[in-house]
């Protein structure tokens, strides 16, 4: 009887030996799917997967998500002719994240789901396109696809998983270690984050500049968040494009 072949071995697939193999194949295998779909510019949203549409406190963010990503999505179908246009990008879950694959969806256009195996299996929503959902295994991968065709950052209210993708990006913003240092990051709902985070305070305490606070920009109704992404946006697209071929 043949041995099996390595690569059809899944307890090894699986081990820890195999981590590279897997780790490489959450690279190659979304940079595939990404160009066969001509994916090259994405506007990512961000918040809590805990936002319910008919909560009395938090459905609003979520009746909110959908308009502007329906707004954004229809703009990113305008700018085809652009280098591609762009599309929504999720973490693929509920919430924030299906109110903003709904919007793009009501647009009629493409959304990208990059979901996460976690223990209590977060399913991914019912609005992303199904050519463009992903389910990944290691949150930094996830979080490279996220930022790699990223043209736009918009973070609703949410809990620790927002937290850490909103400030790792300012992070790779504040330290020049994206090529689009001048990426629009909107703070969704001004008197929420005033409130959450004392950002004064740590100009205060010196450990951050004043000027770092130009990184973020505040609004607080859909068209007020589409009207100013758009010319940001179609700057964006014209002059910055990662594809396979760039690299």
């Amino acid at each position: 009887m043949k041995a099996e072949k390595a690569y059809k071995n899944l307890e090894f697939l699986n081990s820890r030996e195999a981590r590279i193999i897997r780790i490489m194949c959450e690279y190659i295998e979304p940079e595939k799917r990404f160009k066969h779909y001509n994916i090259k510019h994405t506007v990512v949203f961000f918040g809590s997967a805990r936002t319910k549409p008919d909560d009395t406190v938090t459905g609003k963010y979520y009746q909110d998500a959908t308009r502007l990503a329906f707004l954004l999505a229809q703009y990113g179908k305008e700018l085809e002719a652009i280098h591609g246009g762009f599309v929504i990008c999720t973490g693929g879950g509920p919430g924030i994240m299906e109110a903003a694959n709904k919007g793009a969806r009501e647009a009629g256009a493409y959304s990208i789901g990059l979901n996460i195996s976690l223990p209590f299996e977060q399913m991914p929503n019912p609005y992303i396109s199904p050519e463009l959902n992903f389910e990944f295994h290691y949150f930094f991968m996830r979080k490279l696809w996220f930022l790699y065709h990223a043209k736009a950052i918009v973070v609703f209210p949410g809990g620790f998983g927002t937290m850490d993708e909103l400030f790792e990006t300012l992070t790779l913003v504040q330290t020049n270690k994206l090529q689009k240092h001048d990426i629009p990051i909107i703070l969704y709902d001004k008197s929420f984050w005033d409130k959450f985070i004392n950002f004064q305070l740590l100009i205060d305490y010196g450990y951050i500049d004043k000027q770092d606070l130009e990184l973020i920009h505040y609004c607080n109704t859909p068209e007020e968040g589409s009207e100013y992404l758009k010319p940001r946006l179609k700057e964006l697209i014209v002059r910055v494009n990662h594809t396979i071929e760039n690299q």
